[in-house]
């Protein structure tokens, strides 16, 4: 089994798609902060203008770590996107090129090749996380220096020491990578229903964008059904920095998305293990 989930990881990382995302990371990142750097004091400013008036603010609060956080906000919101492009191609992609057959007739069982993909996905998934986390607190932190982190959410305005921004950041990044999984898993079980790529992509996709746009309309008959949307708890890791961090939630949130994930995996398996191979 190790055997065969290192050739299948060696197979996705000779993928040119695999480097899309990086790729993108690679380039937005610095972009990013450059047009930080031309106004972000200003809005750090504005962030705190409310607060000024009671009380003193020494330091710079405008620095890598309130940049790193910025762009983690914006850029989730196009993370699953990039997830998709692997992940919709796990099993759809061998099928378009002809390999399941050649593959099934090997001793590994279908059940063992749905496993090595599935961990092969769910490991691309976080090792895309895991280089946004490095590649932009990295490079905010050599650009604009460290001090205390400005983090505003919807509860309101929060300040944290520097001794507590380090493991704040590790464990949203943990969670980060756990929300992503879910939207991997959604992309893998569209992939085992077609034969083409461009299916399972364009669809997960839809299906990202349109759970979004329901869990946001303001009406009385979206909000009862947006505990049921697994979009309504990809922001999971936004709590890490409300203070007082409310663990309860947080564990309730990746509890449902775990739910979630399993589920989208479940299907997955049962499609691949009884579909026909007809080439």
């Amino acid at each position: 089994m190790m055997t065969l989930l290192r050739y299948e990881l060696l197979k996705t990382y000779r993928k040119l798609r695999t480097y899309i995302g990086f790729g993108l990371i690679i380039v937005l990142v610095p972009l990013a902060y450059w047009g930080m750097s031309l106004g972000g004091e200003d809005m750090a400013r504005h962030m705190t203008a409310g607060l000024q008036k009671d009380f003193l603010f020494a330091g710079n609060l405008f620095n890598g770590w309130f940049v790193s956080h910025l762009l983690m906000n914006v850029l989730f919101i196009h993370i699953p996107f990039l997830i998709v492009l692997v992940a919709g191609d796990v099993f759809a992609g061998e099928a378009t090129s002809g390999t399941f057959r050649i593959l099934l007739t090997r001793p590994p069982s279908r059940s063992g090749i749905f496993a090595v993909k599935t961990v092969t996905t769910f490991l691309y998934t976080y090792s895309l996380v895991v280089f946004l986390a490095l590649f932009s607190t990295g490079l905010g932190l050599l650009m604009f220096g460290s001090g205390h982190l400005l983090a505003v959410s919807e509860e309101g305005v929060s300040i944290f020491a520097p001794d507590t921004i380090v493991w704040r950041f590790t464990l949203a990044y943990i969670l980060a990578g756990w929300s992503m999984c879910t939207v991997a898993s959604l992309a893998m079980m569209f992939s085992t229903f077609v034969e083409n790529a461009i299916g399972p992509i364009v669809g997960s996709m839809a299906v990202v964008i349109l759970f979004f746009i329901l869990g946001n309309l303001p009406f009385a008959f979206f909000e009862s059904i947006r505990p049921y949307l697994f979009t309504t708890y990809l922001n999971v890791w936004q709590r890490v920095f409300v203070e007082p961090m409310d663990g309860l939630r947080m564990v309730k949130d990746a509890v449902y998305l775990g739910g979630f994930t399993l589920s989208f995996t479940a299907v997955a398996w049962i499609i691949f293990t009884r579909k026909d191979i007809l080439s």
